[in-house]
Order: structure tokens, then sequence, then C-alpha cells
């Protein structure tokens, strides 16, 4: 497993992260053989999200009753866990008030004295900068949380927090997979008259600024074709790509599963795949994405058999 640097943690992070916002209806022995089927594979980072459950807080606390984690287990865990949106409205709220309760709300319910990571989920119309500086600053301060980043935020969003924010934002977790790779599309077809790939929205950019700013990409929905429109590995819908991949995955020895992995961590923008299964084997064969390190011709053949526009 191969693994990148983020500011403000004390061990190196891994390219493929274990996101466990499906295991509220999991017993015990299937949270433990998640987990540690991806420890046995390398993957010591855990993402959360006070929203993931059937109840505020409910998958965080599955997790926590699941494990019993000894102290000296919770070190060797990266947790990383977000706030943000309010289930009840549904609406989004980067007030000082609500960042403080909902990480004091994800301590209790992960039994832990502090987050490695707290992440913004998705942005909020209203924010006021100087607000989120206070929460960061106090949450630091007293060792609750250790580092700060975003989800789904655009280039000049992640400035304006920065106009207020003094801690590093490490990193932005955007939806990305070889179908769903606007941030990555509108680029290389930049400058092409016609072309809706080269329209640059208000996201445009978001993959050079993250890496203009050392801020690590992650990946959510890594297999998805589109928003939540179901996955695209074996589906009759992308013949062109599943053939391709099927012919890599014999090439490299790895699952299917392990391509669509190493296509995003190929990139050189320090990116994470963030996971979503909760079957143990897909866990493992995922993970063999990070050691698979494909050649330019195979990414942009991927690229190209997605349906993307290569000029």
């Amino acid at each position: 497993m191969k693994t990148i640097g983020l500011a403000g943690i004390d061990r190196p992070a891994p390219e493929v992260v274990l996101g466990l916002m499906r295991i509220q209806d999991l017993d015990d022995d299937a949270v433990q053989e998640l987990v540690h089927t991806a420890r046995d594979a390398g993957i010591d980072f855990i993402d959360h999200a006070d929203i993931y459950g059937t109840e505020l807080h409910g998958c965080e606390r599955r997790f926590a009753e699941a494990m019993q984690l000894s102290p000296s287990e919770r070190e060797q865990l990266t947790i990383q866990t977000k706030a943000g949106i309010v289930r009840e409205g549904p609406y989004f709220d980067f007030s000082y008030e609500h960042i403080v309760e909902s990480v004091e709300g994800s301590l209790r319910a992960l039994d832990t004295d502090y987050v490695d990571i707290l992440l913004l989920h998705r942005p909020d119309a209203l924010v006021e900068p100087d607000e989120v500086a206070r929460a960061f600053d106090d949450l630091e301060a007293a060792g609750k949380v250790r580092a700060f980043g975003v989800s789904n935020h655009t280039p000049r969003q992640i400035d304006l927090l920065k106009k207020s924010v003094r801690q590093p934002l490490v990193a932005n977790q955007i939806q990305l997979s070889i179908t769903h790779a606007p941030s990555i599309a509108q680029g290389v077809a930049a400058n092409m008259q016609g072309e809706d790939q080269s329209l640059t929205l208000d996201a445009g950019g978001i993959v050079d600024y993250c890496r203009l700013h050392d801020i690590a990409i992650q990946a959510w929905s890594p297999f998805q074709a589109g928003f939540f429109t179901g996955v695209f590995l074996d589906s009759p819908d992308y013949p062109e790509l599943n053939a391709v991949i099927d012919r890599l995955a014999a090439e490299y020895d790895v699952p299917p599963i392990a391509i669509a992995v190493a296509w995003i961590t190929r990139h050189p923008a320090m990116m994470q795949v963030v996971l979503g299964t909760t079957t143990p084997e897909r866990v493992r064969g995922a993970a063999q994405g990070s050691d698979v390190t494909l050649t330019r011709a195979e990414w942009y053949e991927l690229f190209r058999a997605a349906g993307y526009r290569v000029p």
C-alpha cells in the first residue's frame, strides 16, 4: 500500500481509505472483519461523518461499540469525520456552535478523545469564515481535532475559508471515478469550442488548485458511474470500459476493482480512494490497486473508454 503525507498527521496516510457510512446494520463480527481486512491490506485510515447511519452519529457509534479500541489500538488509526450537514433540514450549518457540537457528539460516539481530521461536509452558502476559524482554533487548542479539511469545495470556496482559517486544509473530498471525472476532464479538453467537456464550471481547476496548495484529494464513490446512478464495473452500460478494465486486470493479475482504484491513484495529485463497501473481499481487491502503476497510455485508454474526449 503506497502512502501520502498529510500536514498535522504523524503517520503516512494510505492511498486507500475505509469509509464506514454503511455499517449501521452490521453486527460486531461483520464490522470487525471489515476493519481487520482493511488493516491487513495496509489501510489504517477510517472515514466517518456525523450524519452517517439511521440516527445522528449512528455509524460512528456502531464502529466504536464493535471495535472496543484500546488506547494503543486507537493510536494506530487515523480517524476522520465530517460536520456541517443538518439531517432534519436538510441544509448546511458551518456556524461555530454547530461545528463544535457536532465534534463533541462524534467524540462521544467514537469513544475517543480526539479525531485526527475534521472535514467540513459540503459547502455552506451562508458560511462565515471567522466562525469556522474560531471553531477550528478552539477544537485544535483543546486537542479534540488535529487537522482540518473540506469536502466538495471549489477553489474559491477554499480561498474564502483561508481568509480566516489559519490551519492548513489538508484534504478536499470530492466525487471522482473513471466515469465521473469532470474535475480532470475539463482540463484535458480546455480551449475546445463546442465541447461540453471543456466547459469550466465553478469547480473548475480544483485538481490543479489542490496540487498547488498541497491539499490531498479524497475520491468518494470511486466506482459510481454518476451521482449514485450505479457502479460502472460489470455494467452493460459501459462495455468498452469494462473490456479495457478486464484486460488490464488480467495483465496485472488483480481484480477489476483494483484497476478502477489504480486509475485514480495514478494521477500525480495526492489522491486517496474512499471505499464505501461493506464486503471484505472488495476491500481486499480495491487495496491492490494502490500497488498497480498504470502507464500513461493505459490511463488515457481507460479515460477514453469511459467516454471522455482526448483531443
